[in-house]
Formats: structure tokens, sequence, C-alpha cells
């Protein structure tokens, strides 16, 4: 079935046709629920609530821009609404902590699943920020908007999370160094 036709029957509460929703995106939003979680569990849980909030919110879908780009938005809406519900203060990092060492990509291998692990290790106000700014490509003014901060905050957020990356990457070097020349 098409995603038109997949649209009108869910705004029908048709259960075949919310399955089948489920089945063709639910992949593609989980993706996006890790990079905005701490772990698969929150991933899970924020991605039941994606879709539950789709079902309920369909019939205001208007076929205005992508059906699959509304998704998402309700999806990071989750996320943040997760975020703004377990609100703390983290402790900041120490910033004489951070050093300008270059990273040489060629020294060493980085996967996908270590870097998207690193990211969901950053605190939550830092891991909100740099996923919106960096992966999904709002702006710091929509960002403080869409946390309730300032655009100052968003972009000190930003700056931390790149430096608390960077810190985790040049740990993973050093350490695939120190194990090539222990066994070399």
């Amino acid at each position: 079935m098409d995603t038109r036709e997949l649209i009108k029957k869910c705004k029908k509460s048709n259960r075949e046709a919310q399955s089948e929703l489920f089945y063709t995106y639910k992949d593609k939003l989980f993706a996006l629920c890790l990079k905005y979680c701490k772990n698969r569990e929150e991933a899970e849980d924020i991605l039941q609530d994606s879709f539950l909030t789709i079902y309920k919110k369909i019939k205001q879908y208007k076929d205005k821009g992508s059906f699959e780009g509304w998704m998402k938005r309700i999806t990071i809406n989750k996320a943040i609404d997760r975020y703004h519900d377990n609100f703390f203060i983290d402790i900041p990092i120490k910033e004489d902590l951070i050093c300008d060492t270059e990273i040489d990509s060629d020294d060493f291998t980085l996967s996908i699943d270590q870097l998207l692990a690193f990211v969901q290790e950053l605190p939550d106000q830092y891991r909100l920020v740099f996923n919106l700014y960096q992966l999904d490509n709002y702006s710091h003014k929509e960002i403080a908007a869409m946390l309730k901060i300032s655009e100052g905050t968003s972009k000190s957020n930003l700056h931390r999370a790149k430096l608390q990356l960077k810190m985790a990457i040049l740990s993973k070097v050093y350490s695939q160094k120190k194990m090539a020349v222990s066994n070399g």
C-alpha cells in the first residue's frame, strides 16, 4: 500500500494500516531515537511514545511537507519531552583537561556504533543540543526555543559536547595505540 493510502487508513484508526506504518518506519525512527537517548531501553520507550502520538495526531497531518519529516519531528519532540521531564544539573566538565591534539583517522578505526555510544554517554543537555545542531540542522535559536534555554546556553552546550566527544575519541585512539605497541 502506498504512503497516501496508508495515511488515509490510519486516519480512520485502521489497525492493519497502523501496524504497516509501524513496520515501515520503526527502524528509521528507532535510529533517530538512539541519537537522542542514553541507551536502547530509553530509545524503545520514546519510539513507542512517538508512535502513539503519531496515531493520535495523524488526522492533523495535512499532506503538506514530508510525512516522514512530520513523524521525525514528533519523535524528536518526544525525546525533548523526556529530557524536560528528567532535567537535572550536570557537573560541568573541566576545561583544563581538554587538549588540542589533532586526531589522525589513519591511526585508528571508529565504528558508527562506537561513535553512537560516545554520543549516548554525553549528558542529556549536551547530547540533545549536539544532535539537534550537528545532525538535524536546527539553529541555536530553534534549539533554545525547543529546550527552553538561551541561545548562549545552546552554543555552550554544543561546545562542551564536542569537547567531551573529542576526549572520548582521543581516549579510544590512545588505547588503540597502546594495544598496537604492546602487541607489536
